[in-house]
Order: C-alpha cells, then structure tokens, then sequence
C-alpha cells in the first residue's frame, strides 16, 4: 500500500470510447491525469521510433512480455505518488494485470471505471481525433481492438464498479463524468478548480 492515501480514479474503455475525454473533464477540475500511454510514446522516443498504433502496439507488448503483464501500470506508480495530490485521475488501462497493480497499491482508494461506447462511434471519433496512432481504416482498428483485448482489457472493463456510457452528447458525457469526480473529491475532502 501507499504510504500516503491516494484515491485513484482509473478509466477503461476500448479505443476512442472517450477516456481521454474524460480525463481532460479531471484536468479542468483540477485533478492531475496519469496516461499510460504516455509511458509508450516515451519509450518510443527514447529509442527514435515513429509513432503510429503497429510501433505503439509492438512496443506495448514487448514491455509487457518483458516485465509482465502489469508492466505499464508499474512505470506509472511513481508518477501518481508524485503528484502530492489527494486525488489522480489514470488514463487509459489496457488489462486486469494492471488493475490488480493499482489495487494492490492504492487498495480501497482504488476506482475502476468503464467509458462505454459503441464500435462504429468510437471509430468515427478516433478518425476525428488525428493523434500519429490513430491514422488507421476500419479493419486495422478493429485488430487494434482486438490485440488489446489479448492484454487483458476486456476482463478489467467487466471488473469496473461504475460504468458510463458515452453514446450521447460530448456535453452529456463530459456532464456525467464531472458528478462523478465531483463525488470523488467530496469524499475525500479536496477542494479544486471548478469546485
């Protein structure tokens, strides 16, 4: 466990569901984000590949042969711990291995959170987005989807214990989002931006 109590907020979702949405919802409350996939783009940096979804993929799952299924999750710890926040919203889990290490670390103060949305709506908002990984027709990203289920990803959606579904409105979904976090920091007492 950590030594200092941290509530840690975690999003799960296929791709383009709209985590990342989500968390800019924590950002402007003011509760700092974690993005795991921040950990691969880093490391595809370090090593001078270009980024698109067959490196970051490839990448991705060379780290967790390598250093185990949690391995991501891992290399993001420290960063949570050193926001000195109360409070950390995580970005983008991809399997239960990474689940289970925030669980064993953060314990209750640990939220899972599923972002639902169907597979044509989230492909239409990835198309839109235009991140260097997101460049990708119809078929390759189902087979995005489809390597990201082998890391576990499904599995950590089923285990969340609070869902939301974003098939509506951008307005809808970043409300509901923004009563949750509005609970969260509630509960644990912290005033932030927006508050």
């Amino acid at each position: 466990m950590a030594t200092r109590k941290i509530q840690v907020l975690a999003f799960v979702g296929a791709p383009a569901a709209g985590k990342t949405e989500a968390a800019s919802v924590a950002r402007e409350l003011g509760i700092p984000v974690i993005v795991m996939g921040d950990v691969i783009r880093a490391e595809l940096k370090r090593r001078n590949i270009p980024l698109n979804d067959a490196n970051a993929g490839r990448i991705a799952t060379e780290l967790r042969q390598r250093e185990g299924m949690d391995a991501i999750a891992k290399r993001c710890i420290p960063y949570i711990e050193a926001t000195g926040s109360d409070v950390v919203v995580v970005d983008g889990i991809r399997g239960i291995a990474e689940v289970e290490a925030f669980k064993e670390r953060f314990g209750d103060l640990f939220t899972l959170v599923c972002i639902h949305a169907p597979l044509q709506v989230r492909y239409s908002r990835l198309r839109a987005r235009g991140r260097g990984d997101d460049t990708l027709s119809f078929e390759e990203f189902r087979k995005r989807e489809e390597r990201e289920m082998g890391w576990g990803m499904g599995e950590a959606m089923g285990s969340a214990s609070v869902v939301i579904r974003n098939e509506g409105s951008l307005e809808d979904f970043r409300e509901r989002v923004k009563e949750l976090l509005h609970r969260v920091l509630r509960r644990t007492h912290v005033r932030t931006l927006g508050c």
